[in-house]
């Protein structure tokens, strides 16, 4: 049992769900502002992506993220800010010429998924770390060990802390050799994402392996999507974990009952709180995840 849990707000994330819940926020905006009422309600990080604010679609636009942490730090609410550096990675190919990208493709190799963080500094980035067959169809999320051994090299060169997101135990046989090679400084930091297709499924037994995997002295979190949001917040903190709820993962605080990010943070909170655990504050975070204290 983790009796100090760090809750991660994921706010929008990068998936077609703009069109099926009006909370979810687009523009810069509307997402510092989500950002800022998630830290208020107990979520000590908030994991970042931005959106094209005419399609909704997600983005990789450095000044979309600039807009966005300037707002949150402008706000002088304190939040450990975490930004994907996941996109870039996809891959829709042709079923009858796989050599042949069709659209939906934005696929570019591991440091050009940087600029934002380079620009930024923010405490936190992510780290996908394999490729994945995503869903149906033809869509693959596209992460090779090259790709990564770069890109954990240059993070580790701005200092900022690296997530890594593992979406199944290939993974994170992966990362793991990369701690071995000194690519990812103490104390290493995973998130354990469950129930994508097709990746680890929502199933508290292959968690509990994944949980067995980890190196020692690594901080870790769990989270997984839909339905399970609310259920893996108990599961993850009763296994020693930290949690990540928010609309990047599930839409609804129940059946038919559209979620806040604030809202879906509220409700964390109160499972944690009730399992006899506490909530870490910023600071506490930082401390646990071995950041540099705010200045």
């Amino acid at each position: 049992m983790n009796n100090e849990v760090i809750i991660t707000a994921a706010l929008t994330g990068a998936g077609d769900t703009t069109g099926k819940s009006e909370f979810v926020p687009v523009s810069p905006e509307q997402i510092a502002s989500d950002a800022v009422d998630a830290a208020n309600a107990g979520a000590a990080v908030v994991h970042i992506h931005v959106r094209n604010v005419e399609t909704g679609q997600g983005s990789r636009e450095v000044h979309l993220y600039e807009e966005v942490v300037r707002r949150v730090r402008e706000s002088g609410v304190d939040v450990v800010i975490n930004l994907t550096a996941g996109m870039g990675g996809d891959l829709v190919i042709d079923q009858e010429d796989p050599l042949k990208p069709v659209d939906g493709t934005d696929l570019v190799n591991g440091l050009d998924r940087l600029p934002h963080v380079e620009e930024l500094l923010p405490d936190i980035c992510t780290m996908d770390m394999g490729s994945l067959n995503f869903g149906e169809g033809s869509q693959l999320y596209i992460s090779t060990p090259d790709m990564l051994r770069a890109g954990a090299e240059r993070i580790q060169q701005l200092g900022v802390k690296p997530e890594m997101e593992i979406f199944d135990t290939g993974q994170l046989w992966f990362a793991t050799k990369l701690i071995e090679e000194g690519l990812i400084d103490a104390p290493p930091l995973f998130q354990l994402c469950m129930g994508i297709p097709y990746g680890a499924p929502a199933d508290p037994g292959v968690l509990q392996a994944m949980v067995n995997m980890l190196p020692e002295g690594a901080n870790w979190a769990s989270f997984s999507i839909g339905r399970n949001q609310m259920p893996w917040v108990a599961q993850s903190a009763i296994l020693g974990g930290h949690v990540r709820v928010g609309l990047e993962d599930n839409l609804y605080l129940s059946k038919g009952v559209k979620a806040s990010n604030a809202q879906l943070v509220e409700r964390a909170v109160t499972i944690v709180e009730a399992l006899g655990a506490k909530v870490a504050t910023p600071d506490q975070a930082r401390a646990k995840l071995g950041l540099e204290p705010r200045s």
